[in-house]
């Protein structure tokens, strides 16, 4: 294989110490080290863990279908990533194609611990990987998230509240 033609990136950055990529971006090994990942979030059933030293795997064991339930993993996900950027690390969520599982898992993060609405969160995971598309059902699930983030206070209704 030559070096010539430019393959899309394996991860691209959304936000500070937040990474979004397909299945072959976990087996990037220097590529994790260099930008100090260390959390993988591989949102799948079969894709392979990270074999990087040191970087910890957490596994949300959904297929890319609209039934699945991805809404039920999305609290403590994000907590176990917002628990790895709070301990300086960073966080790279993948799914295989790193189209609809990881932008879900992505947005979701942005809205519960950076304070971003749905719509800001899925155009910063949009800019960073323009592949990202979260099916129909992941997409509902991420509207009824958010609106229970903002129930709770967590999540203000007005992008100008945060910080």
């Amino acid at each position: 294989m030559g070096t010539s033609g430019v393959a899309p990136p394996t991860f691209a950055i959304v936000a500070p110490a937040l990474f979004i990529g397909n299945a072959r971006a976990a087996s990037a090994t220097e590529l994790l080290l260099r930008e100090g990942i260390t959390l993988c979030v591989n949102v799948s059933r079969q894709q392979p863990g990270p074999r990087a030293p040191g970087v910890a795997e957490l596994r949300v064991p959904v297929f890319d279908d609209p039934a699945e339930d991805l809404l039920t993993h999305l609290e403590p996900t994000c907590a176990a990533m917002e628990a790895a950027v709070r301990d300086g690390g960073s966080c790279l969520v993948y799914c295989k194609n790193g189209r609809s599982r990881s932008a879900a898992v992505c947005a979701a993060y942005l809205m519960r611990h950076r304070g971003y609405s749905l719509e800001r969160a899925f155009q910063m995971v949009k800019c960073a990987r323009p592949v990202a598309e979260p099916n129909m059902g992941f997409w509902a699930q991420l509207q009824k998230y958010e609106q229970t983030l903002q129930a709770q206070s967590l999540l203000p209704r007005d992008p100008a509240d945060t910080e």
